[in-house]
């Protein structure tokens, strides 16, 4: 369902790796006239193993502050709230997700190879939050185009009106792929879909790529250069799970920011 009109955007705050994450969501909540809301989890049980309770309290508190700081010097003029609560992470994050515009976590750090843990909170959000989930890289990305893999399934055509909403934001130039296997090119599939897109932000300029191979090694080699990559959280694909193949892949092994659109089944195609 649509977003309302004050919901903000949502940060998972485990540590200070993740102030990485707080400078993206804050240019993102910014940039979509949304207040940013950082979510930290205090676990009690680490905090009764410490010699006080106060230290371990204290320091969630620091983190707030500073995760806050961080915020303000992104964007002075950006409503931020800071919140510390008792749980899970991520099932603190997925229950958020119900009122939030767009979640935003980090990648955790942790890398096997060049790709992020299938069973990282990374993961478990965007195949289970009720609202886009935006994963971000510990480097920053460069200054490229907005990605967004399109298939002609409904879901990734919304998707696609993200991708628009979010390079019209950001004045950003937009470039639309679509990956096929052979004999199935028909590039006027992805430019059809893409224009009518198109006339809604006369401002964008976009680009169609119909590129023949595996659309997750596509878009994963295409986002090398982009600001942003954005994918349905499962395209055409309904026997598999909560996440397809391609939004796994640009998880997985993706280098720029990813932002995986679900929970807008209701949303106009405008992205507002």
């Amino acid at each position: 369902m649509a977003a309302a009109t004050d919901a903000a955007v949502l940060v998972g705050l485990g540590s200070e790796r993740d102030l990485p994450v707080v400078r993206l969501a804050a240019q993102e909540a910014a940039t979509h006239d949304r207040p940013l809301y950082l979510l930290h989890v205090f676990d009690w049980a680490a905090a009764l193993e410490a010699e006080s309770v106060a230290g371990p309290r204290a320091d969630a508190e620091a983190l707030i502050s500073e995760a806050a700081a961080v915020a303000g010097e992104v964007e002075p003029e950006l409503p931020v709230t800071g919140e510390i609560v008792e749980g899970a992470l991520v099932a603190g994050l997925i229950r958020r997700s119900e009122t939030a515009f767009l979640v935003a976590v980090g990648d955790g750090g942790v890398t096997c190879g060049d790709c992020v843990p299938a069973d990282s909170p990374a993961v478990k959000l965007a195949a289970q939050a009720n609202c886009p989930v935006l994963v971000v890289r510990p480097e920053p990305p460069p200054q490229g185009p907005v990605l967004v893999g399109v298939d002609g399934s409904t879901s990734s055509q919304f998707a696609l009106a993200w991708a628009f909403d979010c390079a019209a934001r950001r004045k950003a130039r937009l470039l639309a792929v679509r990956a096929v296997e052979s004999g199935t090119e028909d590039p006027g599939l992805l430019t059809g879909i893409v224009a009518r897109c198109a006339s809604r932000h006369p401002s964008v300029s976009a680009e169609c790529h119909t590129i023949r191979g595996d659309p997750g090694t596509i878009l994963v080699e295409q986002s090398r250069s982009a600001q942003v990559a954005l994918v349905a959280a499962r395209g055409d694909e309904p026997w598999r799970g909560m996440l397809g193949a391609v939004s796994q892949s640009l998880l997985y092994h993706s280098p720029a920011p990813v932002i995986v659109v679900r929970g807008v089944a209701e949303a106009p195609l405008d992205g507002a």
